[in-house]
């Protein structure tokens, strides 16, 4: 650690990690308008389309800075332009064209800047150009970057609405009067700038990891368009900062260390992204997977009286689930109250309105099938017994207005009514658990009852039991028994 503390205060060191703060922080904000615009095989051409300007500003001004910038700008432009006018006159697909400039312009440099090398007496490294070298950076080259990095980052700012319109809706913002056009040639014009800036430290190869890898990753993370780009500009700031670090430890390129660390940013938020990442997106699957499998023994369960009572070989027999699922699941629902489990398994007054709601929806949704898509009775049940577990209250609220409340399904069965216990009803809460009286109820009837019952508001209950015929709660020492129509009025909070 000390020596690379030591290494980290020379002044090459000093210059190359101020260049590669100001490259990450560039190419995260820019890079989110190219992946967005679907702009990374053209953001791939312009890199290796610089080394034309490369050759040709040396053999005009030398090694210079500013030569090297001025060449590979014009390089970058020309390669845009003629990729457009392939586009646009001659009948070849856009990666096609894409494809053809971007080996043309890159097989130009690599022979001019050998020919130099060979016949010119001159030594330029082609390697330097290709995967980057810290050790070539120049104060000149850190005013450059700050510069471009400035340019780029406040045109952003400046233009963003035309920038988010144009990227979003460039029908909409042509008729507002809005150039899609120019704006496409002035995001390429940024775009060339940054590959230059980043020449030095990345190199042509691998300049467009850098430029799409942290925007990728960003967007895996949010939805929002500014808190992808200030994401994608901290992504871009650490992957560069952390890669460059890492090549002096290990004594290897730069650029290469970078595009790792960019990467590995990528494939962490891939697996553990809030709302897009696989282990996330697996555990949401297996939850919904669970929900549906308990939501079907409610169903079955429904289906069973005292004359024909509902077993567990019956349940494994019925819904294809082995033994020990099956055993879990009711060992869930027996927690919460739903169901009664012992040899023959019974709804609680609780489950019978959670079972009620799903009868609702798979006959709701099978009535809909026949009456507005003219489905026959045959063809319903499999679709209903599919999207029964996914239908929400408000678009089954929707579809029995629409059906103007029918009573019966196709096949004659009756449609349960809507509930009228509500979503923070005692009756819908996990039994011991503390919850809090609330003073507002739905009515003075409510209110007189509990009153009757010893419960005042904001007082604390613990439910401990459920049936179908009654709730039973503990507040302190004392039991209270309530029927399970006022427990479905009753409204509560954990709080």
């Amino acid at each position: 650690m000390n020596d690379l503390i030591l290494i980290l205060t020379e002044p090459w060191a000093i210059r190359a990690l101020i260049t590669c703060s100001l490259i990450g922080v560039m190419y995260g904000v820019l890079g989110c308008f190219i992946v967005l615009r679907n702009m990374s095989l053209i953001g791939d051409a312009l890199s290796h389309s610089i080394l034309p300007g490369v050759f040709f500003a040396f053999i005009l001004f030398g090694y210079s800075t500013i030569g090297f910038f001025m060449g590979s700008v014009v390089a970058g432009l020309l390669t845009a332009l003629l990729i457009t006018w392939i586009q646009q006159n001659i009948k070849t697909k856009n990666d096609a064209a894409i494809g053809i400039v971007f080996t043309l312009m890159f097989s130009i440099g690599v022979i001019g800047i050998s020919w130099l090398n060979n016949e010119g007496g001159v030594h330029l490294d082609l390697k330097d150009f290709l995967i980057g070298s810290i050790m070539g950076i120049s104060n000149e080259d850190i005013v450059l970057t700050l510069l471009i990095t400035a340019y780029t980052v406040g045109s952003v700012v400046l233009f963003y609405r035309y920038l988010f319109i144009t990227t979003f809706q460039p029908v909409i913002a042509s008729t507002m009067g809005i150039s899609t056009k120019m704006v496409h040639y002035f995001l390429m014009l940024m775009l060339s700038f940054a590959i230059v800036a980043g020449l030095k430290i990345v190199g042509v190869i691998l300049v467009v990891a850098l430029l799409i890898t942290p925007s990728s990753t960003a967007l895996l993370l949010s939805n929002k368009l500014k808190n992808v780009i200030m994401i994608s500009a901290l992504i871009g700031l650490l992957s560069s900062v952390l890669g460059l670090i890492l090549s002096i430890i290990y004594n290897t390129p730069p650029g290469p260390a970078m595009v790792i660390v960019a990467a590995s940013f990528y494939f962490i938020a891939a697996l553990f992204s809030p709302e897009k990442g696989l282990v996330l997106r697996t555990i949401r699957s297996y939850r919904q997977r669970q929900k549906i499998e308990r939501e079907d023994i409610l169903r079955q369960a429904i289906k069973h009286d005292a004359q024909n009572p509902l077993t567990i070989a019956k349940l494994t027999d019925r819904l294809g689930i082995n033994l020990q699922t099956i055993k879990k699941h009711l060992k869930h629902l027996s927690e919460n109250g739903v169901i009664i489990n012992g040899n023959e398994i019974s709804l609680t007054a609780k489950g019978v309105g959670q079972a009620q709601s799903l009868v609702r929806a798979h006959r709701l949704w099978e009535s809909y099938q026949v009456q507005t898509m003219g489905l026959s009775e045959g063809q319903i049940h499999d679709e209903a017994d599919r999207l029964e577990h996914h239908l929400t209250d408000e678009l089954l609220d929707e579809v029995d207005r629409k059906l103007g409340y029918p009573e019966t399904d196709p096949h004659g069965s009756p449609i349960p009514k809507k509930s009228k216990r509500l979503n923070k009803s005692l009756i819908s809460q996990r039994m011991n658990v503390r919850l809090r009286i609330l003073k507002e109820q739905v009515n003075e009837s409510v209110e007189s009852e509990l009153w009757e019952l010893g419960l005042l508001p904001n007082t604390y209950v613990t439910i401990t039991k459920i049936t179908s015929k009654k709730v039973v709660l503990t507040q302190g020492q004392k039991t209270i028994e309530m029927e399970p129509d006022l427990a479905g009025q009753v409204i509560v909070s954990k709080k």
